[in-house]
C-alpha cells in the first residue's frame, strides 16, 4: 500500500505542460429537423479545425493513456455557460502523442434554445484528461484560439 501511495503522489512531481496550436477553419449552420420532434426546427452547427500538439511530456511510467477532446466554450443568448465537446480522440502510446490533424466535428453540435442567432461568439480549447495506472486523473489544456470565432448566420439546408 505504501509503494501505491508513493506512485500516486509522484504524479504531482511530474507535471509537464505540453503546448500545441488550434485553427477553427470554418464554422457553419444549417437548419433541419429534430430528430424527436419532426416538427420542429433546429440549427447544427459544423466545425473545421486544425491541431497540431505535441503530447509526449505527458506520458511517463505511470501514464495509461490519454483521452483528448476539442471543447467550444460559449455563452447563449440567454446568458447559461456551455461547454460543448465536439470532438475526441484516446491516445494509448507516446509514439501517437504527436498530433496533426485536420478535422471536423465528431458530434453533433446543437444549441438548446434550437437556433444561434444572437449566441455570442465562442472560443474553442483542446484539452486532455491523463489516466495514470495508479493515482488521480489530471486535467489540462494544450491549446486555445486567440480569438472567439462567431457563429454565422443560418445557410439554407443540404439534400
Amino acid at each position: 500500500m505504501a509503494l501505491l501511495a508513493a506512485i500516486a503522489l509522484s504524479t504531482f512531481v511530474f507535471t509537464a505542460d505540453p503546448k500545441g496550436d488550434l485553427a477553427i477553419a470554418s464554422v457553419k449552420v444549417y437548419p433541419a429537423k429534430a430528430r424527436r420532434y419532426p416538427n420542429k426546427q433546429q440549427e447544427f452547427a459544423f466545425v473545421n479545425f486544425n491541431v497540431s500538439a505535441d503530447l509526449t511530456p505527458l506520458f511517463n511510467w505511470n501514464t495509461k493513456q490519454l483521452f483528448l477532446y476539442l471543447e467550444a466554450e460559449y455563452t447563449n443568448a440567454k446568458g447559461v455557460k456551455n461547454d460543448v465537446v465536439v470532438w475526441d480522440r484516446i491516445v494509448r502510446r507516446k509514439e501517437d502523442a504527436v498530433l496533426n490533424v485536420v478535422g471536423k466535428n465528431k458530434y453533433m453540435f446543437r444549441e438548446l434554445s434550437s437556433t444561434f442567432k444572437q449566441v455570442p461568439p465562442a472560443h474553442y480549447s483542446l484539452k486532455y484528461n491523463v489516466m495514470p495506472y495508479v493515482g488521480v486523473l489530471t486535467y489540462g489544456e494544450a491549446a486555445r484560439t486567440l480569438e472567439p470565432v462567431a457563429f454565422p448566420l443560418a445557410q439554407e439546408s443540404v439534400s
